[in-house]
């Protein structure tokens, strides 16, 4: 798992590298699916990890603002700020996380009983389909999309 959220903060890196050769009002624009637009999604993808993350550790789930964060720059220095205690978390996961039981209170009323493990792979599968959105756009904007793929980034080396 630790090896997913690595590959995550690796391709959304790449994806801000990409965005610094796009106009801004491109970043801005209004898309179909998704949140709205490239940048807003990216800021929606880092809420959301971050969310999750401190609500799992027993902290507030402090909901950030997009209006606080319409450039690239912004969206990056967050990511980078959050990702310092996101980090630590991802890091010291242990077998003995799995199957912790999360209560998740429903707008119903009700509470629905979830495992760590499984909101930690919420979370990495979030991101992975708002990736795919962001594929999708980037050829719009006529430019190549961000690779996808977690073969040949090093994550695991193989055994001589």
């Amino acid at each position: 798992m630790q090896i997913f959220f690595r590959y995550n903060w690796m391709v959304r890196e790449q994806w801000y590298q990409w965005c610094e050769d796009v106009v801004h009002d491109e970043l801005l624009q209004h898309r179909t699916g998704g949140v709205g637009s490239i940048l807003q999604t990216l800021f929606h993808i880092i809420d959301v990890e971050w969310s999750w993350i401190r609500l799992l550790q027993g902290k507030s789930d402090f909901q950030e603002s997009f209006e606080n964060y319409k450039s690239l720059e912004e969206v990056r220095n967050l990511d980078n700020k959050l990702q310092t205690e996101i980090k630590e978390f991802v890091e010291s996961w242990n077998e003995s996380m799995e199957k912790r039981p999360f209560l998740d209170p429903q707008p119903d009323g009700s509470i629905a009983i979830d495992a760590w493990g499984e909101v930690m792979r919420h979370v990495i599968a979030h991101q992975i389909h708002h990736i795919g959105q962001l594929s999708v756009w980037a050829r719009e904007v006529g430019k190549k999309p961000v690779s996808a793929n977690v073969i040949g980034k090093g994550f695991i080396r193989p055994e001589a």
